[in-house]
Parts: structure tokens; C-alpha cells; sequence
């Protein structure tokens, strides 16, 4: 039957293969888990403090994870893609919407389901592509950067690498501390599994630094007389493995959250365009990359299905608002999969039903140091600075406006700050220059829309 529907064979490809490459690409993107609540919780700042409920989250990323593979798997058959819960929009939700802005969970999820929604209808018209080849090279590299920056000090931070200071505003944190110190180590650890190439150590790096430097954590200390310390207390609480998957906290208060208007105030508006802009070019730039890789680039380099996707990537950000998490896009680390032999829906299939399977581990998740999470947050970081070659460096008019927003994301503390400053600085460069009638509508339409939500913010 599935060797039927995927058609295995008109794609050169197997039913061992695309569950070697399922397998492949889940342990590339399985940290989401665990990183997703943990960010969304505020630090475990707990509803108290008006972030996320963790176990709430965990359960919801897990189940729109699959959701969404599973649409990804039966309505873009075509395509070996695993989704999740985007790193960065997670961020900015946290600590942008709902710890900056005072949006309660409910307002956030009503946010991130018009973003989706929003998607949707665009996904469905002509629009899409106008969009697509509307926004510069260098600006989207640019932002895709300033949100690799904002999730590094956002990691550094938790890693107590990072601390604040009341002049400098920023400082070196607690080096010394054993814990900071492992969490260093599973980053460069990290790095290295990936540096190394060595098949399944490199594709599960993130997974492997996580769960061996917690384990570490969670082992009584001892001194140098072999006593322990502290009647062998450890550097972390380890909570168990297995329990019955938590309740989602946040099933359909994405509905709910409509009920205060805030989502249709100027701020709302802003909040739902980020939303969107991000997943819009993230969810593009990866479809791209992963047809390149499977050969699903023509000659006049258009890429093959990539509305069917697309949709499956909407819906799926619409589902996991309901379920009660922030926006689900296409994952980057689908490429793995594909180097794996993936060809198909079936490996997106078996994705999802791996992520399923991990439902019960709730308790492991909650015992995962922060600094080892910090650390997994800046090896992520790392992976979407890196992109930064890409930039147009030899015209500045191209450059400073990217270089504007890599720069305020982190300093203002806010990805949209960052988007809008760079579009604005993008619009005056161009007017000045000359190039005002070269320049695409959509550019001035950001722009404009950009100065309009600081004036009535």
C-alpha cells in the first residue's frame, strides 16, 4: 500500500531507505523536544510569571511535530521533510510577545494562528512567489543572521556564560561555576561530533551533548578525598524517564485568545507579520535547500511540488496553534535525511511517528540542566549565522541594511525590531540612491507598515 501511494520505485527510492532516512533527520532535529518548552517556559519561570506551562508545551510540540509531518507525508508526498516548532520564533514569542509585550499563552497561540492561517491563503495564490522574489538576497540572509544572534545571547545567558551588569548591561557570567563550565563543554562538544563527520555521531551531535553532559550533571560530585559533597548531591535534580505524557495546557486557546482584541491592535499586527515573515522565508529557503540536494530543482532552477509543501507547512503551523505551541515550519536538518536516500513522504511519515514515541519521556525533559540547554540553543544559533557569506558584502546599499538587522535583534532584544529597522534602512537607503523606481512594492509596503508600528507602539 505505501509502496503504492509514495511510489518508491518512480523515485528511485525504497521502503528500508526512507526509514533509514526518517530515522536520519529525527535524531537531527529530536533536541526540539526538549528545547522548545524549555524556552517557551521562560527558563522553567512557570505560569506564575506569565510564560508557558513546560509539560503543557512538551506534550503540544511533540503532537503538532507529528501532525504536521504527517500532513507533510500524505499531502506533499513528494517530500523526505520533518517540522517542528521553529527555533527563534519560540524566542521570539517567549521573550519578545509574552515576557516583553505581556501577551497572556492564549494571545500568543491567537497570534501565531493568523500568522499560520495567513500563510495559507498566500500559499494559495500567485502571491506566494511575488513575495519569494520580491525580498534581496542580502536582507533575508541578513535576518535569518540577526535571529542566529538573538538565540546566542539568549543561550549564552542561560548558559551563565553571559550575565547582566547595571553599566555595561552585559558582562561575563560565573565561569568558574562546574555547571557553566559543562554546558561550554557540550557545546564544543557539539561542534565537534559535526566537525568530525562520523556518521551517526555527527547527525544526532545535538542529542548526544545534551544527554551525556546531563547525565554528567546529574552524578553525585566528589571531591579529591573520594567524600561526597554535600552528602553526594549532584550539579542537577534528575526527575526520572518515563511518565504518562502531560496534559496540553494550551489545546485551542489559540480561540480563546481572540477574545481580548489584542491580536488586532497595532501591536497584534506586528506580532502576527513577524510571525509570518519569518516562517514565510524560513519555510521557503528550506524547501529550496532540500530540493537541491534531492534533485528537485528543473533547469530554469524552479523547484518541483513546492506548493504542496508550502500548504502542508501553513496547516501545519494552523494545527499547532491549536494544539497549543508556536510556529511549526519545515526543518533545515531534512537535508540529512535526504543525503540518507529519502525521496518521499515516508520519510517525513516515519518522523512523525518517531516524535510520537517520545511522548512518555516528560520527566527527562524537565531534569535537563539549563546550561546544557543554553548550550544546545547556541549550537543552533551558530547554524543560522553561519549563512552570513551569503550576504551581498561588496554593495554596502545591500550589506548595512542586513548588517542593521543582525545587530538589533540582539541589542533590542526583539526579531521584529530587527526586521523592521532593516526594511526601513533598506526603503531610505534606496530613495537616496536613486533607485526608488527598481525597487519591488513590497519593500516600501514592509517599510511603510515598519514606521508605522513604531509611531503607535
Amino acid at each position: 500500500m505505501m509502496n503504492k501511494y509514495f511510489e518508491y520505485r518512480k523515485h528511485k527510492t525504497n521502503f528500508r531507505t526512507e526509514v533509514i532516512a526518517g530515522v536520519t533527520t529525527f535524531l537531527t532535529m529530536a533536541y526540539i523536544m526538549f528545547l522548545n518548552p524549555f524556552i517557551l517556559s521562560g527558563e522553567f519561570a512557570g505560569t506564575e510569571k506569565g510564560f508557558f506551562d513546560f509539560g503543557g508545551v512538551y506534550t503540544a510540540t511533540i503532537v503538532a511535530t507529528a501532525i504536521a509531518c504527517f500532513i507533510m507525508a500524505f499531502a506533499g508526498k513528494t517530500w523526505p521533510v520533518g517540522l517542528a516548532p521553529g527555533m527563534g520564533i519560540n524566542a521570539f514569542v517567549a521573550f519578545g510577545v509574552v515576557g516583553g509585550m505581556g501577551y497572556t499563552p492564549a494571545e500568543a497561540l491567537a497570534a501565531v494562528l493568523l500568522s499560520g492561517i495567513l500563510f495559507l491563503l498566500i500559499s494559495l495564490t500567485p502571491i506566494r512567489a511575488w513575495i519569494i522574489n520580491s525580498i534581496p538576497k542580502s536582507l533575508k540572509f541578513g535576518i535569518g543572521a540577526g535571529i542566529g544572534l538573538f538565540l546566542a545571547i539568549i543561550g549564552l545567558e542561560i548558559m551563565g556564560v553571559v550575565a547582566d551588569h547595571p553599566v555595561t548591561l552585559v558582562t561575563l557570567g560565573n565561569i568558574k561555576s562546574p555547571i557553566v563550565l559543562l554546558g561550554c563543554l557540550a557545546f564544543v562538544t557539539m561542534i565537534v561530533l559535526e566537525k568530525l563527520n562520523a556518521g551517526f555521531w555527527s547527525r544526532a551531535n545535538i542529542i548526544i551533548g545534551i544527554l551525556f553532559f546531563s547525565l554528567l550533571a546529574w552524578l553525585p560530585m566528589w571531591d579529591w578525598t573520594g567524600a561526597t559533597i554535600e552528602g553526594g548531591s549532584s550539579l542537577a535534580k534528575f526527575n526520572g524517564i518515563l511518565s504518562a505524557p502531560p496534559s496540553m495546557s494550551y489545546l485551542f486557546d489559540a480561540v480563546e485568545g481572540f477574545s481580548t482584541g489584542k491580536v488586532f491592535t497595532a501591536s497584534g499586527l506586528t506580532v502576527i507579520f513577524t510571525l509570518f515573515f519569518i516562517d514565510f522565508f524560513d519555510t521557503a529557503g528550506t524547501l529550496t535547500s532540500v530540493a537541491n540536494v534531492a534533485g528537485k530543482v528543473d533547469s530554469k532552477g524552479r523547484v518541483k511540488d513546492i506548493d504542496k509543501a508550502m500548504l502542508s507547512d501553513s496547516v501545519g503551523t494552523v494545527a499547532g496553534a491549536l494544539m497549543g505551541t508556536t510556529t511549526v515550519t519545515s526543518y533545515v536538518e531534512s537535508g540529512a535525511g535526504v543525503k540518507a536516500g529519502g525521496r518521499t513522504g515516508m520519510t517525513s511519515l516515519v518522523i512523525g511517528i518517531l516524535f510520537l514515541m517520545c511522548l512518555f519521556f516528560a520527566p527527562l525533559a524537565t531534569s535537563l540542566p539549563k546550561e546544557i540547554d543554553g548550550a544546545a540553543l547556541l549550537y543552533v544559533a551558530v547554524l543560522f549565522v553561519r549563512n552570513i557569506t551569503d550576504i551581498e558584502w561588496d554593495d554596502i546599499a545591500e550589506s548595512a541594511p542586513a548588517i542593521v538587522a543582525m545587530i538589533a535583534m540582539p541589542l533590542t532584544y526583539s526579531i521584529s525590531n530587527g526586521i523592521a529597522l532593516a526594511f526601513v534602512s533598506y526603503a531610505l537607503i534606496k530613495i537616496f540612491t536613486g533607485k526608488f523606481s527598481k525597487t519591488s512594492p513590497a519593500i516600501w509596503v514592509i517599510a511603510i507598515l515598519s514606521v508605522v508600528s513604531f509611531i503607535v507602539a
